[in-house]
């Protein structure tokens, strides 16, 4: 029998509280009437609400469906979500992963990063709420109550670090998690998501499903940015034959068969000399691995625009 209160922080003032990894296993939980606090879900969840909240620093493990903020104002979060929605909040500051658009409405100073976040068991939380550590679009935001002449939202620093934001737990219990924050280490990869391109050059990288798409997909991530080049977006996204002809073009009949085992991996780097860059790293890192890459500067542009195109239509964008 499941007790609300086990899966209910409310009415705390001045505290730290938390649920440790297992301990939520995927029900809903609800934080509300909170001041001052620092509250960390370390496990996964279905849905997340998060009512009247002031001042509190709160971590927010995967949540398989919706995390809604009402009514709250200067909170710094790290979020880990399906759907992301704000109404009537103000000067949040989040750290997001967010599968689909977030949302804002009636809210404003709302300030947005690129989640980031490691601890043991985050890989297995995120597979448990059926999240997908390529398809972030933390910086895509969605306004919905806009007003004209003001921005609402905007993003947080590029060199902005996690730990400023949202302290380590000082509980005792809580420390037991082994917590990193370096930006290396992060479940999900650190995108630049929509802010300004240092070049003109991106390079499109395609992973096809097997046993190390993941890892493969780590592998170049840590080589490219490695050289200097920026990880821009990253989307995991089942393809169909007709898909393929869009977005691999002359090239799709080799790849066509390989789509029938799972979904591809995205990448998109950018700087000058990328497509260089990742055609040379492939060939040297993944001899044996079939991978869609680039094949020049001038139609890796379209590339990659014919990728996201197709695979913001799949995901309902």
């Amino acid at each position: 029998q499941v007790d609300p209160k086990d899966y209910t922080f409310s009415g705390l003032k001045d505290e730290t509280v938390g649920r440790l990894p297992g301990k939520v296993a995927g029900q809903q939980f609800i934080i509300q009437d909170c001041e001052n606090c620092n509250i960390y879900i370390f496990d996964h969840s279905a849905t997340i609400t998060i009512d009247d909240c002031v001042n509190c620093q709160i971590f927010l493990g995967p949540v398989k469906g919706s995390v809604f903020f009402r009514d709250c104002k200067d909170c710094k979060c790290i979020v880990a979500c399906q759907q992301f929605r704000t109404r009537d909040c103000k000067k949040l500051e989040v750290f997001l992963c967010c599968t689909t658009q977030p949302i804002i409405e009636s809210s404003t100073g709302m300030k947005f990063g690129c989640f980031q976040y490691y601890y043991p068991e985050l890989a297995l939380q995120f597979k448990d709420a059926g999240l997908s550590i390529f398809n972030n679009t933390w910086s895509n935001i969605h306004d919905f109550t806009p007003v004209s002449g003001e921005n609402n939202w905007g993003l947080l620093p590029e060199n902005a670090v996690v730990q400023d934001y949202v302290p380590l737990p000082s509980s005792e219990e809580l420390k037991a998690v082994r917590i990193s924050t370096d930006a290396m280490r992060s479940i999900i990869p650190i995108t630049r998501g929509r802010r300004q391109k240092s070049s003109d050059e991106s390079c499109l990288a395609v992973f096809f499903a097997g046993d190390y798409t993941t890892a493969n997909a780590r592998k170049l991530i840590d080589e490219m940015t490695g050289k200097g080049f920026q990880l821009v977006q990253t989307k995991e996204v089942s393809m169909k034959a007709e898909d393929a002809h869009r977005v691999f073009q002359q090239c799709a009949s080799e790849f066509i068969p390989l789509l029938e085992k799972g979904p591809v991996v995205a990448l998109e780097f950018n700087g000058d000399g990328a497509v260089e860059g990742c055609r040379s790293t492939i060939n040297d890192v993944f001899s044996g691995t079939k991978v869609f890459v680039s094949e020049s500067k001038a139609s890796a542009s379209q590339d990659v625009d014919n990728f996201y195109n197709f695979a913001d239509m799949q995901m309902g964008m």
